[in-house]
């Protein structure tokens, strides 16, 4: 598929569209937290992916630490845009909020909270960081194809992951207001058992 993509081949590209679109929203999902931005995300990542095919390596594996390496850094983009949207409108008079009363759904509420609970851990995480986690842990990159993803060299994947594993932990700590209880190989329980999920090693 990599040569047919690298070719200019439409039916390829919507192939490699069917293949890794989902995989492309819920990294962006993760990173920003937002539906609508994940769609946006989405949707500009395989625009770019379509404009740099021509820059595409002729051998390689898989697509997918490609597709996820450019959904980062438009996620990255979307955050600040964000940041610089919240920070214009705190600025201006603030308007009245008006309740919402349409139906919500409970599982709907659950994922909201819960990836509510995991952004607001993220946004504590130094960008390399956030962007090392959710390709190797949500995204299940191992650390070859992250620092494929990434561009950057294996032992910087794997010094930023631990980092940002141990800030996760500490601020599941500090949310509970103390430690919580640790298996025998020291992973927390609950909401902070996503950043001490395994990570695949790198392949041959």
């Amino acid at each position: 598929m990599r040569e047919r993509v690298r070719a200019g081949e439409r039916e390829a590209f919507a192939e490699l569209y069917e293949r890794y679109a989902q995989a492309v929203h819920q990294h962006a999902l993760w990173l920003t937290g937002d539906r609508a931005s994940a769609e946006d995300i989405m949707s500009e990542t395989f625009l770019t992916a379509w404009q740099a095919r021509a820059r595409l390596h002729d051998d390689g594996g898989s697509l997918r630490p490609w597709l996820l390496g450019i959904a980062t850094h438009k996620a990255e983009n979307a955050r600040r845009s964000l940041r610089r949207r919240l920070a214009f409108l705190a600025r201006q008079r603030q308007s009245p909020v008006v309740e919402d009363f349409a139906p919500a759904v409970a599982g709907r509420i659950d994922d909201a909270r819960r990836l509510e609970a995991v952004q607001s851990a993220l946004d504590r995480l130094r960008r390399h960081e956030r962007e090392v986690l959710s390709l190797c842990v949500w995204s299940g990159l191992d650390y070859r194809q992250t620092a494929e993803a990434l561009g950057v060299p294996i032992g910087t994947v794997r010094s930023r992951l631990s980092r940002a594993r141990a800030k996760l932990a500490r601020f599941a700590d500090e949310a509970e207001g103390n430690p919580e209880p640790r298996t025998a190989r020291g992973e927390m329980k609950g909401e902070a058992a996503l950043a001490a999920l395994p990570v695949r090693e790198e392949t041959a």
